[in-house]
């Protein structure tokens, strides 16, 4: 390790302060226990510390039974758990991890109190999801020594860890930080103050792009999560997801981001999102939100989930004419002989799959079918092998035997699939050019290094790719093709590729690191 000495980890024999007793504050103060150190917990509501230390003993009592820790392992680290009754029983501190309210004021008057305990060498950390940390720091007689250290929930089980730099950030305190939650078993990313740091800056398009599909009524919600899980290969659809976080909380953070990047369009929120927090429909939590759950807290009365557009069975056709390269589609070529379907390759033109009765069969580009003579659009997949699903889109005026054709093949290729409204890049293809869009400009400011980016969404959003490592396989001109044509057809700003991803298409991908 070539970093200086006041860069390394905290020492185990180090203690360990963590301001906020909530879910979040308990969670990492049970990492910092379970990794060796003596950690002091703070409330501002009293009796609140006592309670959480309480609840602690509770939960590493439940890791003893799941023989996940021995018994001799717990007791030595309730030993060192220690409730404070004031902010001065944190002077021997070597961290304090503030997980308050996230509340711009609050953050600040207690750092500010904070300041004038613990020791020069103390290192100061905000868990903040959403607030800036150059901000919360500028009141501090000694902003060098302050960072972000924002955890997932929840912490103890969840392996990623945002390490923010803000603008007035020492390097040795990031590192410092960095290694800390590296010793204490975490995975860090470092990243600068960034509204929605890595992750809840680039994961805005997974949902953004679904609500506007079902605000332009191109497909249903069900239909909607279906194919970003069995054919795009995410662990949730969006709108389950978001039941789940909660409406009111995803929407809030979709806000804070919007308005501190000045409303751009690239980060505006759903109105039917809106609508939904406005209603009171919050998720699983209230016991609807995008899907009906029944009573909150019952599982015996959760409501049955909506099932997914689903076409009927129909013939498949016996050959077929694939057109140019089909790119990320083109083990279909390949899958479609295995399945007894008679293939002709022409080299030149396309990308196309000709049907038999005239229409063509194409990959997702951005454009629509209305445009063209019985086109029937295809969404991208992770993986066409291994996709249970796939969507295909066509216009009114599309021919129903075009239609028929393009199901029956997929079918053939057994395949689920959904036929949606003409929706211009689908559902997979739009969402991921637009992850691929934002991770792009986030290595191009500086957000964070492409490796920290991928790892941050694969561990803290659980995508199957890192946007980065999905870029390279589709392709340096595959994103910014389809979100121009998606810009041409929606010129509203929110599909115009960034200026990374144009010097990605024009000049090679050294500039974007992806």
């Amino acid at each position: 390790m070539t970093e200086t000495a006041s860069a390394a980890a905290i020492a185990p024999s180090r203690t360990v302060a963590v301001v906020g007793t909530g879910t979040m504050g308990q969670g990492i103060a049970q990492v910092a226990l379970v990794a060796g150190h003596a950690v002091r917990l703070y409330d501002a509501v009293p009796g609140r510390a006592r309670e959480a230390a309480d609840a602690l003993a509770g939960r590493l009592g439940r890791l003893v039974d799941k023989g996940r820790l021995d018994a001799a392992e717990r007791d030595a680290a309730l030993a060192r758990l220690h409730p404070a009754a004031g902010l001065a029983e944190l002077a021997d501190a070597a961290l304090v991890v503030e997980a308050v309210l996230e509340q711009l004021p609050v953050k600040q008057e207690l750092f500010a109190a904070l300041e004038d305990v613990v020791g020069a060498d103390c290192l100061l950390a905000t868990n903040t999801s959403s607030l800036s940390v150059t901000a919360i720091a500028g009141k501090l007689r000694h902003p060098g020594r302050f960072v972000g250290l924002h955890f997932f929930n929840p912490a103890p089980l969840l392996p990623l860890v945002e390490v923010v730099s803000g603008f007035a950030t020492d390097e040795t305190a990031a590192t410092r930080a960095y290694e800390t939650a590296k010793a204490w078993g975490k995975t860090p990313v470092r990243c600068t103050d960034t509204p929605g740091f890595i992750v809840n800056r680039i994961a805005r398009p997974f949902y953004a792009e679904a609500f506007a599909i079902h605000e332009e009524r191109g497909a249903d919600p069900a239909t909607i999560d279906a194919v970003l899980r069995e054919c795009g290969g995410f662990r949730m659809g969006p709108f389950e997801l978001t039941d789940l976080i909660g409406q009111d909380v995803n929407e809030a953070v979709t806000r804070s981001v919007w308005e501190s990047f000045f409303q751009s369009p690239k980060f505006t929120p759903s109105l039917a999102q809106r609508r939904l927090v406005e209603s009171g429909l919050h998720g699983r939590k209230s016991g609807r939100g995008w899907y009906a759950y029944g009573a909150p807290g019952v599982p015996s009365q959760e409501a049955a989930r909506p099932a997914p557009n689903t076409a009927p069975p129909a013939e498949a056709p016996g050959a077929v004419t694939v057109v140019g390269d089909l790119g990320p589609a083109r083990d279909l070529v390949a899958m479609m002989g295995e399945a007894g379907i008679a293939v002709k390759t022409v080299n030149e033109g396309g990308p196309y799959i000709e049907l038999p009765g005239d229409g063509q069969l194409v990959p997702a580009d951005g454009k629509t079918s209305v445009e063209f003579a019985d086109v029937v659009y295809f969404d991208l997949a992770l993986d066409y092998r291994g996709a249970t699903r796939i969507a295909l889109s066509a216009a009114e005026d599309t021919s129903e035997r075009a239609v028929s054709e393009a199901v029956g093949l997929f079918q053939k290729l057994g395949k689920e699939v959904s036929v949606i409204g003409d929706v211009p890049g689908m559902i997979v293809a739009r969402t991921v050019a637009m992850l691929v869009d934002f991770a792009a400009d986030a290595v191009a400011k500086g957000v964070a290094s492409p490796e920290d980016i991928d790892t941050a969404m694969r561990l803290g959003v659980n995508y199957p790719l890192g946007p980065v490592e999905w870029n390279r396989r589709l392709g340096q001109d595959w994103a910014y093709d389809l979100l121009s044509a998606l810009h041409e057809r929606c010129p509203t700003g929110r599909y115009a590729p960034s200026l990374a991803l144009y010097r990605q298409a024009y000049a090679g991908d050294e500039e974007t690191g992806s």
